[in-house]
């Protein structure tokens, strides 16, 4: 899956504002749960640790999410900026999705990332918690896809 580099803006070092708008971009790649265009966000040899697996590589990202969302329907995922430095950003994030007996779960996560002066994600190290919930104890009910601009975030869903 080797494509040519595209910089991805905002670049590095990160302010506060460019680093917001980087985890946004984030999101809104994940809830497209497309794959191919999630892994372009990434260097072709991006390490990453997601709970207890290791991808490297673009290729290896495609197949991981590609996994991942055979598993878990109806994915919505909202990140929040906790701390950035230089090239690197740290966030929070929750996600709500069921399985294939219908039975939610929301995960809880933080991901600490690392970027190349063009703008990709070199390295992406995640922890992640699930919490079975009832469908009424859902808190993310836009259509699939990017969230809405007015919906609220994470702090302001006390999540």
């Amino acid at each position: 899956m080797t494509q040519p580099l595209q910089a991805r803006p905002p670049f590095p070092p990160f302010t506060r504002e460019t680093a917001i708008q980087k985890v946004r971009m984030a999101e809104d790649g994940w809830n497209s749960r497309d794959p191919q265009r999630i892994a372009l966000a990434y260097t072709e040899d991006s390490q990453w640790r997601n709970r207890a697996e290791f991808p490297r590589g673009r290729e290896q990202i495609v197949a991981f999410l590609t996994r991942k969302w055979e598993r878990e329907h109806e994915y919505r995922l909202i990140k929040e900026l906790w701390a950035t430095e230089g090239n690197r950003i740290a966030v929070r994030f929750a996600y709500e999705w069921h399985d294939a007996t219908g039975n939610w779960f929301r995960s809880y996560g933080n991901e600490n990332w690392e970027f190349d002066d063009q703008g990709l994600m070199q390295l992406r190290f995640a922890s992640i918690n699930d919490l079975a919930i009832n469908a009424a104890e859902r808190k993310f009910h836009w259509p699939q896809g990017r969230r809405p601009d007015d919906h609220p975030g994470l702090s302001e869903l006390g999540l």
